[in-house]
């Protein structure tokens, strides 16, 4: 008996799994409601605080409320553009919800990833139930083949026939939030999951290789005209209509509506803009007010989003900043390491570059070359040197907004440095297969000989130079294409990138030698120097 009892529960509970993984998507609202958005954000922030690291895991993790209901459905990987538009779905499913996806874009121009001009959207596909429910994973599968960064290239002020799948919020607060995409319209995506109370915007990032990063937003995603619609970006509210009611309360056939941009509330152009007059929309000269202040845009953003904070305590910053920086340059570390381990620097060397080094048709260079990787990351320490920078300066100047009560900043901040760059050290294996200790100074100082070429040594993917170099057995051959490449590797905007673009002088990153180099601050008024 107690044997029977037995077997009727683990056949309940394979039933109950069987029907768990075989429940359709049932469509049980007509739009998403503002608590709706605000449990896609809560959603969001969960995963994206995990340290999941792939879209596998990520749908694995405890973290995911809903990852008993599709066990075979998790098994599945993506890449930046994708990673939004699989979590946007599958929240959907998984709440009942309405969804639709632009399936095509048109352009001109080649690649549909780098058009000169925008893309338009020219199709669509509304997820709608036509009674007995919605397939969810074979919806989900279907539309993860059809998007990718083309699509989200599309003019921001567009009002086209068939609408976006995004629109571009204001920079305020609540505005971007867990669930605000950022596009880099060199082909890059990500998904703000955390915007802290300074306005701090943390994103994961997804990459070929299908692993998962984390980073905060700056300047490593570049501003954009609004005609090519790159930066923060929403999505766009829809409703179902012409629906009728099944036996169960699910709504059955009707069509997706689009809110236009005119009548979201939060629909605004001053990420590309600026605040003040600008009848060109030139975003080259969009300029930036708050509260009458002039600022840089990426401050900018961090004030708005943060409803005005505009106090900065450099010790802070830099203790925050580099962290950020370890954490990337680690991801970096795992990402060279994939190429070794799968035997790529071993192979023959491509007889040229791709026409466009940040995207190529070569499955092994769009895999393992690292060289949109790499830029943004040139970028976060030519940001982080700037930023510093313009805070000491306002501090020299006794500036309110430097929150900083100490006695002596520049030993603080060396102090800080010094915390920080100890605990931010990286050791690869060399040709030889001995270990080699980099510092945060080391990687610092040889971030523009960092090597974004797969199929050159270890050496040089670490820009070794000297003894450290000796031990690469590089030909002639691959060391003239290194050499060849330096200004591609002193690229900041990815403009180009073509072999013959770049440029020959790098911009400062030495944030150790800015602030040895701190100069006095500016005595109070009436305050002789000698007294100060």
């Amino acid at each position: 008996m107690r044997r029977l009892a037995r077997l009727v529960a683990a056949l309940l509970l394979l039933f109950a799994a069987a029907a768990a993984h075989a429940a359709p998507w049932r469509i049980l609202k007509d739009r998403w409601s503002e608590a709706d958005e605000q449990g896609f954000s809560d959603f969001v922030k969960t995963i994206g605080s995990t340290n999941c690291s792939s879209s596998e895991s990520c749908l694995r993790n405890p973290a995911n409320p809903y990852r008993d209901t599709d066990e075979n459905f998790v098994d599945i990987d993506v890449d930046c553009a994708k990673l939004p538009y699989l979590l946007r779905a599958y929240y959907a499913w998984k709440n009942g919800l309405p969804f639709s996806y632009v399936d095509a874009v048109g352009g001109a121009g080649g690649d549909l990833r780098f058009t000169e001009h925008a893309n338009r959207a020219v199709s669509r596909h509304d997820v709608v139930d036509h009674g007995g429910g919605i397939n969810g994973p074979a919806t989900i599968r279907a539309m993860l083949g059809s998007v990718f960064s083309g699509t989200y290239r599309t003019d921001a002020s567009e009002e086209g026939r068939i609408a976006s799948d995004f629109y571009a919020p204001a920079l305020q607060p609540g505005s971007i939030r867990p669930g605000t995409i950022v596009y880099d319209i060199n082909g890059h995506v990500g998904l703000i999951y955390k915007v802290d109370s300074h306005g701090r915007a943390y994103y994961m990032e997804a990459h070929p290789d299908f692993t998962i990063s984390r980073s905060v937003y700056g300047a490593q995603f570049g501003q954009s005209s609004v005609h090519l619609g790159g930066g923060l970006k929403n999505w766009r509210p829809l409703r179902l209509e012409g629906v009728r009611q099944s036996g169960d309360g699910a709504l059955v056939g009707g069509r997706i509506v689009f809110t236009r941009n005119a009548d979201i509330p939060d629909f605004s152009l001053v990420q590309y803009v600026g605040t003040e007059p600008n009848p060109d929309q030139d975003v080259r000269q969009a300029r930036f007010f708050y509260d009458g202040l002039e600022l840089g845009f990426y401050e900018y953003v961090r004030v708005a989003v943060s409803g005005g904070r505009m106090d900065y305590n450099p010790v802070y910053e830099v203790k925050a900043t580099m962290r950020t920086l370890c954490n990337d340059l680690k991801d970096r570390a795992q990402y060279v390491n994939l190429a070794f381990s799968d035997g790529i620097a071993d192979k023959p060397h491509p007889s040229r570059l791709p026409a466009n080094i940040y995207s190529s048709d070569s499955p092994e260079w769009e895999s393992y070359a690292t060289p949109a990787r790499d830029a943004r990351l040139r970028v976060a320490f030519a940001q982080f040197y700037s930023d510093l920078s313009d805070m000491i300066e306002l501090w020299r100047q006794r500036d309110p907004r430097i929150a900083y009560d100490g006695y002596d900043l520049k030993a603080d901040l060396e102090k800080a440095y010094m915390k920080q760059a100890a605990v931010c050290s990286l050791t690869y294996l060399n040709s030889d297969k001995q270990p080699v200790a980099l510092s945060f100074d080391d990687i610092t100082n040889r971030l523009f000989r960092l090597s974004f070429d797969p199929y050159q040594c270890i050496e040089l993917r670490w820009g070794a130079d000297g003894s450290e170099r000796e031990t690469c057995h590089d030909s002639r051959d691959r060391l003239r294409w290194y050499d060849d490449e330096q200004t591609l590797r002193n690229e900041m905007d990815r403009a180009d990138g073509s072999p013959h673009g770049g440029s020959d002088a790098p911009p400062p990153v030495d944030v150790k030698s800015l602030i040895d180099g701190m100069g006095a601050r500016t005595p109070f008024q009436g305050m002789s120097a000698v007294g100060r």
